[in-house]
């Protein structure tokens, strides 16, 4: 899978040029210690202004050859799937997120620039996300939206008909990722369906021939540990998987859900103060928020950045 490397940012200070030799002649000599003399003064400047702003030393023997890249080198905004699509480097997650306060998550986080909205046909809010996005104001084709595929639509007969009703509360034609949500296909009664649980195989090509509709442009899986990712790929796919929720093997771009902790974790890990009596677990969010203090940002922007620093990974930040 091809997937895009941080970008050098290009260094517009003065840096060092390489001495090319020196001769035996005495002025020549003295000439150029006095040039490498007032270099290595400006030089040792500029390192100490920047320093003071923050801003990073300047790139000696500059360009962007191997290990030499400027401190202000950029977060990746996007990664790119095997589709050639480019899927937003973030999200905001909508699981969980209560009736008439969903709405108001994802255009507030529309208006903030977030261009990927994750749900599931399980999460039961897919209408009032569709109806969010069609008044954000917010182009359709700017916004990457993610469904999943319940337990229960596992046979390939009830594939299609989950997806389309995803679609029609999303008021959209097309999803740019459809997953599989779990490794674990039910009956309608929600008994195991032992047969599809040890073979999505006839699932997934249900999936994609969905794609081959139009009705999805990328497929991937969630929740599926490594045993389960080779007894999928093991099989001759059309397409493989452009995303899973807990794992990366197999060449797969990783996607985490609840960057800011689990379920009723989120207030803890950005709420513990930096002083005073603390646990060994919430010694660790006493260190997000000191460094969020020191570089002038939040505790969340200092999380998701660690993560997306760690990469290729896609934060997926619940609405709640």
């Amino acid at each position: 899978m091809s997937l895009p490397t941080y970008q050098c940012v290009p260094s517009d200070e003065p840096y060092l040029k390489a001495v090319t030799g020196i001769n035996n002649r005495p002025e020549k000599y003295h000439k150029f210690i006095r040039i490498l003399t007032l270099s290595t003064i400006v030089i040792t400047t500029l390192y100490g202004i920047q320093y003071i702003l923050g801003i990073g030393p300047p790139i000696l023997f500059g360009g962007c050859h191997k290990g030499f890249y400027s401190s202000r080198t950029e977060l990746p905004i996007y990664y790119t799937l095997p589709s050639g699509d480019k899927i937003p480097s973030v999200a905001l997650g909508v699981w969980k997120a209560s009736k008439n306060e969903v709405g108001l998550a994802v255009q507030t986080a529309l208006k903030a620039g977030y261009r990927h909205i994750d749900g599931a046909w399980t999460y039961g809010n897919e209408a009032e996300v569709g109806e969010a996005i069609r008044t954000s104001g917010v182009p359709r084709k700017d916004i990457w939206l993610t469904s999943k595929l319940w337990n229960t639509f596992h046979a390939p007969e009830d594939v299609e008909f989950a997806l389309d009703e995803s679609l029609a509360r999303l008021q959209t034609d097309y999803l740019d990722l459809y997953l599989i949500h779990w490794p674990v296909a039910q009956n309608a009664d929600s008994s195991l369906d032992k047969e599809l649980t040890a073979n999505p195989y006839p699932t997934w090509q249900k999936l994609e021939e969905m794609v081959e509709k139009g009705k999805v442009r990328n497929i991937g899986i969630s929740n599926f540990n490594i045993r389960r990712i080779q007894n999928l790929t093991g099989n001759p796919l059309k397409y493989k998987p452009a995303v899973n929720q807990w794992a990366k093997d197999n060449n797969l771009l990783l996607e985490a859900y609840s960057p800011f902790g689990g379920n009723g974790r989120v207030k803890d890990s950005l709420a513990v103060p930096v002083v005073g009596p603390i646990t060994i677990q919430d010694s660790m969010f006493a260190t997000v928020k000191e460094i969020a203090a020191e570089l002038g940002i939040t505790p969340a922007q200092v999380l998701l950045s660690w993560q997306v620093q760690r990469g290729p990974l896609l934060p997926t930040i619940r609405a709640h």
